[in-house]
């Protein structure tokens, strides 16, 4: 056979070298080493060391002279661990989800957009409580009018809070009011007005009942009431008497508190000044601490 036959064959007798000479030979992937991967990804060398050495996350290609390099499959690898990562995976568990053929990739990657939105959502609340404690301090009292009167009852006076601001507002216990207070949503403020109501109603009646201050029932009474104020700040034994001191010296207090029934304001200062003694606190000395 003339060697020079193939020279007019048809183009299905010669299929290879149609496909040499025409097709463009293929991209190579990229390579990266280990310090480009390190600034690419944001963490540090030692750390890809690290789970090169686990066998979380290997470099697979080599370069001309042999030296390991990371590919792009690598590359994305590594940017899914760090979003397990973000969710609180152990490497251990990321190993066991990137290696297992079973895991339907596309599901999984829209689950951890779901965490992922959920973790920033919570950010933001968490952002806009602080955004609401800075504004409380700047403020001072921490609630507006309308937040007090859903806290403490229609009665009470914004100006109340001005004053006990001026009085109190330099110590720890003023600090923490404000940021407990600025943290309550509307609900929660409705919930502690009430159960200030339920408990007032509750110590009136044990007053009119006759119940002697000092006694269990009194007492585990009194534990409630300091248990209530401590909702909005901690509130000590001492500190306790020292608030219930205002009850039966500022008039305007007096006046609420014996609406509620007469002799309350002095009744319910017995009470708490006789839990206080059963807790080593001296009522006559009892000093804000």
């Amino acid at each position: 056979m003339d060697s020079r036959s193939n020279v007019n064959a048809p183009e299905s007798m010669t299929p290879w070298l149609r496909s040499s000479a025409t097709a463009e030979p293929p991209a190579p992937s990229e390579q990266f080493g280990v310090g480009e991967v390190a600034a690419l990804v944001g963490v540090s060398v030692r750390t890809l060391h690290h789970w090169d050495s686990i066998g979380l996350v290997s470099p697979h290609d080599r370069t001309i002279a042999g030296y390991r390099t990371y590919s792009e499959a690598d590359v994305a690898r590594i940017h899914r661990v760090l979003i397990y990562r973000e969710l609180g995976f152990s490497l251990t568990r990321i190993a066991a989800l990137l290696d297992d053929p079973t895991v339907d990739e596309t599901a999984q990657l829209a689950r951890q957009r779901e965490l992922l939105e959920e973790r920033i959502a919570g950010l933001r609340r968490m952002a806009d409580s602080v955004s609401r404690i800075l504004a409380s301090r700047e403020s001072g009292s921490g609630l507006s009018a309308r937040q007090q009167a859903e806290i403490f009852g229609r009665g009470w006076r914004a100006d109340w809070a001005d004053e006990a601001h001026e009085r109190w507002g330099d110590s720890e216990q003023w600090s923490e009011f404000a940021e407990n207070a600025a943290m309550l949503s509307d609900i929660e403020r409705g919930r502690i007005h009430d159960e200030g109501l339920a408990l007032y109603a509750a110590l009136a009646e044990a007053k009119d009942s006759g119940l002697a201050p000092g006694s269990d029932t009194a007492n585990a009474l009194a534990e409630q009431h300091r248990a209530m104020i401590g909702r909005l700040f901690s509130c000590s034994h001492s500190m306790h008497v020292c608030i219930a001191q205002h009850y039966v010296q500022d008039p305007r207090f007096l006046t609420r508190f014996d609406a509620v029934s007469p002799g309350f304001a002095a009744w319910l200062k017995a009470v708490i000044d006789a839990n206080a003694s059963r807790h080593g606190v001296d009522p006559e000395n009892a000093v804000w601490e």
